[in-house]
């Protein structure tokens, strides 16, 4: 029995929608030597803060 190998012709390269560069920062700069900050979004107020093991946590 002879199987058929995929035409690599037939292949349509997908095009996809140009991405937005996404900003990158330093949590240092954002904290700024302190273990938390208060965030302000949409009229409601976030904590974020840094643990003892070095992970973010953000509570509303």
């Amino acid at each position: 029995m002879m199987v058929d190998k995929p035409d690599a012709s037939k292949h349509v390269a997908l095009q996809r929608a140009p991405v937005a560069e996404v900003r990158t920062m330093e949590s240092a700069d954002i904290f700024r030597g302190a273990s938390e900050i208060m965030i302000h979004h949409d009229g409601v107020i976030y904590r974020m803060k840094i643990t003892r093991q070095g992970k973010l946590i953000l509570n509303k």
